[in-house]
Parts: C-alpha cells; sequence; structure tokens
C-alpha cells in the first residue's frame, strides 16, 4: 500500500477565505485521493500490475456570475493558495461572455465525517495473496464443458477514495470509501463460432468482497451461458411477442434510458457534443412515460453499493432520487447549478472522479424498483414470447430514445414454459414502448457493477444498475 497523506482541513479553509477576499461570491476547496492496486491476468498468467495515487486539491469559485475552476496536484500551500488565483481569474474572465449567470441553489449543506467500514480492511493482506487468490479461482474452473475457451482476461482493483469537501456557505465533508472492483472476459469458440461474455463485479468494503461478490461463481454460469449460446440455441421467433428480460438487461435499460435522460446538465444541453441530449427536453416532469408498474430510482445510500456515498461533491446530503415515479417523469438529478437554474433543489447528484475534474451530474446506484411477482408467474401468463436473461451487445441513440439489446442467454417460452435456448434475439424498443408496456414486475432485485463515462475530459465513476425480472407485452423482438 501506498504512505497515508492527509491535507489540513485549515489549509483549504485559508484557500476559501482567500477567493472570498479576492471578491468570489462563492468558494469550494476539495482535497480528493484516491489510492490503489490493481493487476490483470491473461488465462490465469499476470500480465499487468500497478498502484496508483492520485492526489490534488480542486477549487471552484463563482465571480459576477462566472464559474471558474483550477487544481492542483501539490498539497504545498503556495500551490494551492495560487490555484485559487487561477480559477478566480477564470471564473472572472468567464464572467464578460457567459450568457446566464451561474448562481447555486440554497441547500442545506453536511457538515459530517464518515467512513465505509471493512471486514477485511485493505492493506491487510499481501497483495500477491490477492493475486494468487484470484488465479486459484481461475485454476478452479471447469474448461472442459464442449466449447473451446480460447482467453479468459480477469483484473482485481481495490482502491481508496479520501475527500475533504470545505465550502464558502458551511459545507464541511471528510469521507473515506474503500472500493473493490473485478471485471473478466471470456471469449470462447465452436465450430468456427465465437461468442464473448463481459461483466463487472464491485462493491464498497474491504477484500471480504473478493468472496462476497461471487467471482467464481458468476464465471461458472458465464461460461455455461457461453455453451447454451455456442451449442444450444437456435433461431428465435421474430415479431411482436411478450417478453421477460432479466435484472442485468433490466438495469442496462433503466440506466441509459432514465438514468442518463434525466441529468438535468444533459438536459440542458451541455453533454450535447461530448455524449449527446435527453429525450427529456421535450417531455415535461408530470408527463405520463409507462405504465404505474414502472418506477425507476437513483439511490446513492445504498449500504455497500459500488456508487455508495452520503453527501455529494457539493455538500448535499444524498437520498433516493425518483426518475420516474408510477410511470410518470419525476426528478432530474441536480447539482447546485443545474438545481438553481432550472429553480429548484440540489439531490446530491455532483461528483467528481479525481481531484484534477469538477463536480458534474451523475448517477449513482439506478434501478427498476421491484414488485410482488415471481419468475414462474412472469412466464406462465405468456402464450408465446421470449426470456432474455443475458445481453451480449446493446445500442442507444443519442437523445436515449431508441434502443437495441440483443441476448447472449435467451430461451422461447410457450405456453408459460421455457422450451429451447434461442440465439441473438434483438429486442427494438423506445423508451415509451419500453415503459409503457411493463405490466408485471418480479420481486427478485439484482444490480450489477459498472463504470459510467461523462465529461470533458472524460470521468469515469463506479455505479450499479439493476432491477428484477419484469415482463413486457407486445414488444418488437428483431
Amino acid at each position: 500500500m501506498v504512505k497515508e497523506v492527509q491535507v489540513d482541513p485549515q489549509l483549504l479553509t485559508k484557500a476559501v477565505d482567500k477567493a472570498l477576499g479576492m471578491g468570489a461570491e462563492y468558494a469550494e476547496a476539495r482535497y480528493h485521493r484516491v489510492t490503489g492496486f490493481s493487476f490483470t491476468l491473461m488465462n490465469g498468467f499476470l500480465i499487468g500490475a500497478s498502484y496508483m495515487d492520485s492526489t490534488g486539491v480542486a477549487i471552484r469559485t463563482i465571480v459576477n456570475g462566472g464559474l471558474g475552476f483550477a487544481s492542483t496536484d501539490s498539497l504545498e500551500e503556495n500551490d494551492v493558495l495560487e490555484s485559487v488565483s487561477r480559477a478566480f481569474k477564470g471564473a472572472r474572465a468567464s464572467s464578460t461572455i457567459v450568457k446566464d449567470r451561474i448562481g447555486l441553489s440554497r441547500e442545506r449543506l453536511g457538515n459530517a465525517k464518515y467512513e465505509v467500514r471493512q471486514q477485511k480492511p485493505i492493506g491487510s493482506v499481501d497483495d500477491s495473496e490477492i493475486i494468487t487468490t484470484i488465479q486459484d479461482i481461475y485454476k478452479s474452473l471447469d474448461m472442459n464443458i464442449g466449447i473451446d475457451v480460447k482467453n479468459v482476461l480477469l483484473g482485481f482493483t481495490y482502491n481508496i477514495e479520501d475527500k475533504i469537501i470545505v465550502t464558502s456557505d458551511g459545507a464541511f465533508i471528510e469521507s473515506r470509501i474503500p472500493r473493490v472492483n473485478m471485471f473478466y472476459s471470456i471469449t470462447a469458440e465452436r465450430g468456427g463460432e465465437r461468442a464473448n461474455r463481459w461483466n463487472q463485479l464491485g462493491g464498497t468494503g474491504g477484500l471480504e468482497l473478493i468472496e462476497t461478490l461471487k467471482l467464481k461463481e458468476n464465471l461458472e454460469d458465464d461460461l455455461r451461458s457461453l455453451k447454451i449460446y455456442l451449442v444450444e440455441a437456435g433461431t428465435p421467433p421474430r415479431g411482436k411477442m411478450d417478453v421477460v428480460i432479466g435484472p442485468e438487461v433490466v438495469g442496462l435499460a433503466v440506466h441509459e434510458s432514465a438514468g442518463h435522460p434525466s441529468e438535468a446538465d444533459r438536459v440542458m444541453g451541455r453533454e450535447a457534443a461530448q455524449a449527446g441530449l435527453s429525450y427529456r427536453r421535450r417531455m415535461k416532469t408530470g408527463e405520463k412515460i409507462g405504465s404505474e408498474h414502472a418506477t425507476v430510482i437513483d439511490d446513492p445510500t445504498i449500504p455497500g453499493s459500488y456508487g455508495f456515498y452520503l453527501y455529494d461533491d457539493e455538500g448535499v446530503p444524498a437520498r433516493p432520487r425518483y426518475l420516474i415515479r408510477n410511470g410518470v417523469l419525476d426528478e432530474f438529478l441536480h447539482n447546485r447549478e443545474t438545481a438553481y437554474a432550472m429553480n429548484t433543489q440540489s439531490n446530491a447528484s455532483a461528483r467528481a472522479k479525481e481531484w484534477w475534474a469538477e463536480p458534474i451530474v451523475r448517477m449513482a446506484n439506478t434501478y427498476f424498483a421491484p414488485g410482488d411477482y415471481r419468475f414462474e408467474e412472469l412466464i406462465e401468463g405468456i402464450k408465446h414470447g421470449i426470456y432474455i436473461k443475458k445481453y451480449m451487445e446493446w445500442n442507444i441513440d443519442d437523445y436515449r430514445w431508441v434502443a437495441r439489446y440483443v441476448g447472449l442467454e435467451a430461451y422461447e417460452i410457450k405456453d408459460g414454459r421455457l422450451v429451447r435456448p434461442v440465439k441473438n434475439p434483438a429486442l427494438e424498443v423506445n423508451s415509451l414502448e419500453f415503459y409503457s408496456s411493463v405490466d408485471a414486475v418480479g420481486r427478485d432485485l439484482e444490480f450489477q457493477a459498472g463504470t459510467c463515462g461523462k465529461g470533458e475530459p472524460g470521468q469515469g465513476v463506479p455505479v450499479w444498475f439493476g432491477g428484477p425480472h419484469i415482463r413486457l407485452r407486445g414488444v418488437r423482438i428483431l
């Protein structure tokens, strides 16, 4: 592990005070450190390993309605205070050209210190032992399953994120969040046909997550899925039909078709040149987009979640955000800047990847709220349809309106029973059709880990997305 480094909070207070003394209307200083270790295995062999230590201080100021940002990887007082001067000058310069003055919503800000507990603390085990543990999991896999497993790429990362946030209007937040992330990519072949499966597992906590995230079980299950795809699956039926989709597909769909279009900066056009716009620019809050069974929530406060936090990077207390409530478009995801522009309150969606990045509107843990159906009840009401358990590929347009999800492990349904595996069923649907066609929701709730990209320069932040099994009536399979 890298050595402990911590900034004196008084230095952040000095930075804020200097900005105010120069004439800033608002000032914010954020100490941000991410330390960790990662390695990669190819077919069980170590092909790379590295430590990371990303440490610095970020400064934001508002001057005459202009926003300035500057950062430094130095914790020396002169360098931090010089960053304040750069942020102030940038804000003052931008104030002369901005069309709409920038402001921040008035909020009840936090004064708190919190830390995620670790059952098996990071640093309590030598890193070579972690490598051996993951290698042993790979060696325990049964590859003799009737397909040719070409490559298994396995990656592991742990990190600890430390932050101290001080703002001129009273926020003081100190936090420590440890995370573990594991990913793998399996490529298999049979009879000249290839298939690939990618998966990511992640959560907050210590090294106990190697076991609780069930890496081995997930690998074994995905090897089985690849065998079904390459050996057993046939041509799917096509046309309009009833479809059941699994939690993995549901989670991806709500992340892309509810989470991203609900980001207020995207709705306002800031993301247009980087990642697209949002259909919510032309659909008003309170407008119906789905059936009464459709509720989508983004909640940073879920214990153990990969996107966990209790206060955002502007000091606003986190809470569940309802993006769709009983089929009706509800909240946007806001930071204080977008909340001010839309005359509302922030719901703690400001996140920055590291010290060099500004806090922008981000998701945390986005999911379709569970219902009370058992899986058997979802399929027993289907005369002829498809069950898509896992996806192989997907795409969605820039407005997050029309999407396609292509199944990896999928089955044909006849008279309420799964009758045979099918290959590459493609669910193509727009967001209104997707949420409106939901008529039954499962009671199971599962999450997948992901790294959500956004911004310029790009910021990849940890998120969860998930949901239960859900049933869609009369949607199109290609």
